[in-house]
């Protein structure tokens, strides 16, 4: 379920799980690993859920900030978890 009534998507979990692997790879690709953090910055879609998983799959700590926020309260809780990546 989205922002919007309307807004809504299914995906089955073979589907979500491929993302999740895909993306996990992406992550590892980048450095990331177990223990690092990584902060997430999306509005409410799937790839922030995708996001989220992957970060787990690997081990690695992720803060969600919402895409509302302004780029002066990213920068605080990026500065403030020692964030080594950031998904937007």
């Amino acid at each position: 379920e989205g922002n919007e009534p309307g807004d809504s998507l299914k995906i089955t979990y073979s589907e979500l799980l491929h993302k999740v692997c895909q993306f996990a790879n992406v992550l590892r690709s980048q450095g990331v690993k177990k223990g690092d953090r990584v902060s997430i910055y999306l509005p409410m879609i799937l790839e922030l859920v995708v996001a989220m998983l992957a970060c787990a799959r690997i081990g690695a700590l992720h803060s969600i900030v919402f895409a509302g926020f302004s780029a002066e309260s990213l920068c605080e809780r990026i500065l403030d978890c020692g964030c080594s990546l950031l998904i937007t």
